[in-house]
């Protein structure tokens, strides 16, 4: 994929941040540093010209998918999942605004008071003004992930690549954390993560993606700097894309 005018590799993208990265050594909530950490990695990015959406998460606190926990019925459970992900927006929206980066934080869902209701025209705006943005509330729909709702924003934003946040170097053939052999991969295509059905982003986006031809890479978020070191066009983490696509 060759280098923009920028002299990025990646000029508009889609940051994937799950809810739990910004747990660091919490069992749940937000940790503070972490926090910090994060939105200090994505304004190295920003610094060098990148236009940046972000969706986020909010398995840090409540987690729609394990709603049968609660007695709480899925619709619901996934509606409050969304609010959490509304919070999560908010606190890495002040932080990056506190340290002089401006970002606006937008969401599917309607609670205008404390968030701007997302709207395609202003975003693309947002960004074209040099802003972050930070999308919240998913698809706004229950049963659909927020990789799901990254993808649709990609999609929507012109995005050049979603990069998919984790705690692991990128995708592999066996879980790393419970068998130190697994392999990783540094290209996968679209078909072989759906034939294999690897548990590394949901299958839904993944198929989307690859309708949209829209490149997903994975890393690390827990490695200083590698937000950066993607879009400046150094190989980090796995790409998912079509077979005939370059590294």
């Amino acid at each position: 994929m060759p280098v923009s005018q920028s002299g990025l590799r990646f000029k508009r993208i889609i940051l994937k941040l799950s809810g739990e990265s910004l747990m660091g050594d919490r069992n749940s909530g937000i940790n503070p540093p972490t926090l910090k950490d994060i939105a200090s990695d994505i304004q190295s990015a920003h610094r060098v010209g990148a236009q940046i959406g972000i969706v986020i998460g909010g398995g840090n606190i409540f987690r729609g998918i394990e709603s049968s926990e609660y007695s709480i019925g899925r619709v619901t459970a996934d509606y409050m999942g969304m609010l959490a992900t509304v919070i999560n927006a908010l606190a890495l929206r002040e932080v990056l605004s506190a340290t002089g980066t401006p970002a606006s934080a937008m969401t599917a869902l309607a609670i205008d008071k404390a968030v701007e209701p997302f709207d395609r025209n202003k975003a693309l705006k947002h960004l074209d003004q040099g802003r972050i943005v930070i999308f919240a509330g998913g698809t706004g729909n229950p049963f659909f992930t927020t990789d799901t709702a990254a993808t649709l924003r990609a999609t929507e934003i012109n995005a050049q690549v979603i990069l998919k946040a984790t705690q692991v170097d990128g995708v592999y053939d066996r879980d790393p954390v419970t068998e130190p052999g697994a392999k990783l991969f540094r290209k996968i295509s679209y078909d072989q993560v759906l034939r294999d059905r690897l548990a590394v982003i949901d299958l839904t986006a993944i198929s989307m993606a690859m309708d949209q031809q829209i490149p997903i890479v994975v890393f690390n978020i827990g490695k200083r700097g590698n937000i950066k070191k993607i879009v400046s066009g150094q190989s980090i983490g796995t790409l998912i894309a079509g077979e005939g696509d370059e590294r």
